[in-house]
């Protein structure tokens, strides 16, 4: 299988450097935070986009055409366990989302490697890829909407928890849909050409 092995890089390369990378980042982060006595002094903050006003904040001189808009950005003097959990909510799953994305495109490629790209092991590692990255990145995406939608309420007196203030946080991931309907789209060509090596091995 070496001409299949020739064909993955440099994607394989980079792709199992930039997992070990992150996964050392973040273990790096996690003790780091701990020895410092978990995350008692870090911030907790919510922006409400949809409160724009086109009041000018004083200190700032637009040029000639130009506007300053603001936007409410609110803070928690002393954050609870509550807030502190909501804030993780708004960006952790995001982060664990790509990390396990990776390991899976990983996997991907050190099977398409060893056991050939043209095979029903590479079109069923495409497809579990495929259907995570697509679902994965709409579960992720209602997950952090919520939080930041939860969080804002919390610290805000003017805003509900309620379906319209979820929907000003939701942000449709286009690119992580169209990503997983390709790498779906690929599981099937992929297993159509294991299809036709079997059938011209038989041949052969």
């Amino acid at each position: 299988m070496s001409e299949d092995r020739k064909m993955l890089e440099p994607m394989a390369t980079v792709v199992s450097i930039v997992l070990r990378t992150l996964l050392a980042l973040l273990t790096a982060g996690l003790v780091f935070t701990v020895v410092r006595g978990g995350w008692g002094d870090a911030a907790v903050c919510a922006t409400d986009d949809s409160a724009y006003s086109s009041t000018v904040p004083g200190g700032f001189s637009p040029e000639s055409g130009a506007q300053v808009g603001s936007v409410p950005r609110y803070c928690a003097g002393n954050p609870d366990a509550h807030l502190r959990l909501l804030d993780v909510l708004g960006t952790l799953p995001s982060t664990l989302l790509v990390i396990s994305g990776l390991f899976l495109l990983h996997r991907l490629l050190q099977g398409a490697a060893r056991d050939g790209v043209h095979t029903v092991r590479t079109a069923s590692r495409f497809r579990r890829l495929g259907w995570w990255v697509l679902l994965g990145s709409l579960v992720v995406e209602i997950i952090e909407a919520n939080a930041r939608a939860a969080l804002l309420a919390e610290l805000a007196k003017t805003v509900d928890f309620t379906a319209g203030a979820w929907l000003t946080m939701w942000s449709t991931p286009y690119l992580a849909v169209l990503t997983g309907l390709g790498l779906l789209t690929f599981a099937r060509i992929t297993l159509a050409g294991a299809s036709m090596r079997e059938d011209l091995e038989g041949v052969v």
